[in-house]
């Protein structure tokens, strides 16, 4: 009985509350992860930081990109500090021919796209200026959108390093130029080899 009454009155006390998430759909993780306004973080990278569930690995960075691990699937992280300085709109409009695909608005902007592609499902996450990119199969689809929704609900920008990175060209003269607002489903088949051997 001292148990049941400690747990209430530190409930009452600290505000906490306890949300079970219904992890059958889709639909619902997005509303009850994105909804919340989450502080934490246990990674930190250039110009921003994020939380990685427990039960994901943080394997390498190259530059914005980060490489994580998750029960035999690989999570491509791709953070658009530029695009996040200047406030990029997101445009995306739902498709009909694919598996899933939803335009997430509100506060932080994004969209969720799943595709089929042979025997797997490529999920193209992207949130609050940061996406997500995995290939799985299908019964993995949900725990991978959880994994997914945590991380990108949770990354958070640091202005000044961002903006003194720009002063700096440090952004500006790379080679390579990234655009995570535009769905990769035209050029995703070499992407596709490249996880496969390294899934392999």
């Amino acid at each position: 009985m001292k148990k049941i009454l400690i747990i209430f009155l530190c409930l009452m006390v600290t505000g906490c509350t306890v949300v079970r998430i219904d992890t059958d759909n889709i639909d619902n993780i997005l509303s009850v992860v994105l909804s919340k306004d989450n502080e934490l973080y246990n990674h930190v990278g250039k110009g921003y930081k994020y939380y990685i569930p427990r039960e994901v690995s943080y394997i390498d960075t190259n530059e914005f990109n980060d490489k994580l691990y998750s029960n035999g699937i690989y999570y491509y992280l791709y953070v658009d500090a530029v695009s996040y300085y200047y406030k990029t709109e997101i445009n995306y409009k739902e498709k009909k021919n694919v598996y899933y695909s939803k335009k997430i608005d509100g506060k932080k902007e994004g969209y969720l796209e799943i595709t089929k592609q042979k025997d797997k499902y490529y999920i193209e996450f992207l949130y609050n200026y940061a996406k997500i990119e995995a290939l799985v199969n299908e019964d993995e689809i949900k725990n991978v959108v959880l994994n997914a929704s945590y991380i990108l609900s949770t990354v958070k920008f640091n202005d000044n390093v961002i903006e003194l990175m720009l002063q700096d060209d440090y952004l500006v003269n790379k080679e390579e130029v990234y655009d995570i607002f535009s769905s990769k489903n035209e050029t995703n088949t070499n992407n596709q080899n490249t996880q496969e051997s390294e899934e392999n």
